[in-house]
């Protein structure tokens, strides 16, 4: 916008000058042309009551040498019937320009060698007219042309120069505060919920920057409100916490039994990390950093050992790859473990007892591959079923854990992908990028691809990374 109105302020300053200036420049060169013939005229009319008294040569030549240079004046006396011609000074104008003036008996101009001449007509006494002739040179009539342009070519510069300066300014203004609504709308973007603008510049910009403000304060204020309600209702899960707590402890001893006291023990954690992290407003997930993250396979093999009880009741077959040794991951312990909880439980929920699962840890140069497969029916519609909020429309399903395992993995720079397994059902894959770069968008036609094949006592998976992949 700034450069857009120098540009404009540019092109009709330089308009309006050339419209001025170039009428004017002609107009101070006309003027020129008068002033030098003007003073042309006044030293013919010098002569002219001389030539009416007298034709003696000598009082004509103390004449003219008196009106002006005998160089640039001439006169020219026609023969009379008893004398010849005379001829004072020296002779520049065409004999049939003389003439001419003579016949006519108005004064002329004629151009000459070097410059113009002014053809005066005067009466003699005799009833004769002689011809006072005076040059005028070229340098006299374009005296003083050059400085007069000179000096509007200067003042149609500064004035351009002058507008652009202006518009510049004016531009600056409205520019200013424009930048300014931009650098509050990226903060904000970035989670900056304490960038405001200056309600300042023209009353456009001025009402846009008191609507931003608006609305930064009330999206403020609504994130409050939803962290309140997050806290508030986890808060309320601490009664049904505490009567299973109390249920648990009253279950003896036995594996079931302590497996049922560290799942409430666990929920209650989960509860009051919840209600916390929604009152500090912080994030959960831990920022990526040297030391900071976690060891993916330690994190498998607790949560297989705690699903694998579960599993034999059921009568579930299970497999668990890639886990026997360590895998380190840009991610939070605890949000590992919920994602790997939100899959397990969706094997658990969603397929008939009996029915098989595993889960495959993958160590790549740049990036660490979870698979969590099961041999149930499948996923009809995958894109449906990530979307956060829709669930798969049976009791229990909120449609949230598909979604817990994206936002996982899609802060490490990877994805989440659901597919076939080899099982018969359901593959879902968690990319998870080891450089936090992110992911190149996916061409079609180059699809990543993973290819098991059952080895003795275990599945061995192998992944081909696609080409537009970093």
């Amino acid at each position: 916008m700034r450069w857009a109105l120098v540009k404009v302020s540019l092109a009709v300053t330089a308009m309006v000058v050339v419209a001025f200036a170039v009428p004017l420049g002609l107009v101070i060169r006309e003027m020129a042309r008068d002033r030098a013939f003007s003073n042309a005229e006044r030293e013919a009319a010098a002569v002219a009551p001389a030539l009416s008294i007298t034709t003696d040569r000598e009082e004509l030549e103390r004449v003219v040498a008196s009106a002006g240079s005998d160089a640039a004046m001439a006169v020219h006396i026609p023969a009379g019937q008893d004398g010849e011609p005379l001829d004072i000074g020296k002779r520049r104008a065409a004999e049939k320009d003389i003439e001419a003036v003579r016949k006519l008996g108005r004064a002329s101009t004629a151009t000459v060698t070097g410059g113009s001449t002014l053809l005066q007509p005067v009466a003699l006494s005799s009833g004769e007219i002689a011809i006072v002739e005076v040059f005028v040179p070229e340098a006299e009539v374009t005296n003083g042309v050059g400085t007069a342009w000179a000096v509007l070519a200067g003042v149609g510069v500064a004035l351009i120069l002058g507008s652009v300066a202006v518009a510049d300014r004016l531009g600056v203004r409205m520019v200013r505060p424009a930048q300014r609504l931009v650098e509050g709308a990226h903060e904000l973007g970035e989670g900056k919920l304490g960038a405001r603008v200056p309600e300042e510049g023209p009353t456009e910009l001025r009402l846009a920057a008191v609507a931003f403000n608006s609305m930064a304060d009330q999206v403020v204020q609504l994130l409050a409100n939803e962290r309140e309600l997050a806290a508030d209702l986890s808060h309320r899960l601490r009664t049904p916490l505490t009567v299973l707590r109390l249920n648990a402890a009253s279950l003896g001893d036995g594996p079931a039994a302590e497996q049922t006291r560290a799942a409430v023990e666990q929920l209650e954690r989960e509860v009051d990390t919840i209600i916390r992290t929604a009152r500090d407003a912080k994030p959960q997930t831990a920022a990526a950093g040297p030391g900071a993250g976690c060891d993916a396979a330690e994190v498998v093999r607790e949560r297989m050992s705690f699903w694998s009880a579960l599993a034999e009741d059921e009568g579930r077959k299970w497999r668990m790859a890639g886990a026997d040794r360590p895998v380190r991951i840009p991610v939070a312990r605890t949000d590992l473990a919920a994602a790997l909880d939100a899959l397990l439980g969706n094997v658990f929920r969603h397929t008939a007892e009996g029915t098989a699962f595993a889960v495959d840890v993958h160590n790549g140069e740049d990036a660490v591959i979870v698979l969590v497969s099961d041999a149930g029916p499948g996923i009809p519609d995958p894109e449906t079923a990530m979307a956060r909020g829709r669930g798969s429309g049976s009791d229990g399903s909120t449609g949230l854990g598909l979604d817990i395992v994206r936002r996982l993995a899609e802060s490490t720079g990877g994805d989440v992908r659901i597919g076939s397994s080899v099982l018969g059902g359901t593959e879902v894959r968690i990319w998870l990028q080891l450089d936090g770069r992110e992911r190149a968008p996916r061409r079609r036609g180059h699809r990543g691809t993973v290819r098991r094949r059952r080895g003795p006592g275990r599945l061995v998976a192998s992944f081909n990374r696609p080409r537009s992949l970093p």
